[in-house]
């Protein structure tokens, strides 16, 4: 039975995004263990734990991803070799300093807020309507702790943007 009501081969071009984002997110999630074992200096009680928090949630997004593949009847993206060549996030030295850590997170979350926007484009494309609630929830919270991550990493005299402000 057809219990998506959408045709298996129309989801081909969303699953296909799905793994890419999968594999971007293995490679994150990586980088985020790496960070947090190497973190050193004044703002290690902070950034240790902030990057803990972050691996896990990204270790749960990386089972929810999967799984989504899976409801969609197909195969999840699952070797490491994969990983490394499908993602355009890369592997990062645990030698540096903790504000190069949080602009490298930065980065990260920029790739996979496009890789995410393509997930949704090829999802709406075929009113797979499961993968665009799944992967619009990952937006909000991404760009959530990519805005405190960047707070973090200003200078103290930065400033947001006040022309809305009367």
């Amino acid at each position: 039975m057809n219990y998506l009501n959408i045709k298996e081969e129309q989801l081909l071009p969303v699953v296909i995004e799905l793994n890419t984002l999968l594999a971007e997110y293995h490679l994150y999630y990586q980088k985020l263990r790496n960070f947090h074992w190497n973190i050193l200096g004044k703002n290690f009680f902070d950034l240790h734990e902030q990057f803990e928090e972050m691996y896990v949630e990204a270790r749960i997004k990386i089972d929810e991803i999967a799984e989504r593949i899976l409801t969609l009847r197909y195969h999840p993206m699952s070797n490491l070799s994969a990983y490394l060549e499908t993602a355009s996030i890369k592997e990062s030295t645990g030698k540096m300093q903790d504000t190069q850590m949080v602009a490298e997170i930065l980065q990260a979350h920029s790739i996979l807020l496009k890789q995410m926007a393509k997930v949704i484009n090829k999802a709406e494309e075929v009113k797979d309507e499961g993968t665009i609630d799944l992967i619009g929830a990952y937006i909000r919270e991404l760009e959530k702790v990519s805005w405190m991550l960047n707070a973090w990493n200003k200078d103290k005299k930065g400033e947001l943007n006040n022309a809305s402000i009367i």
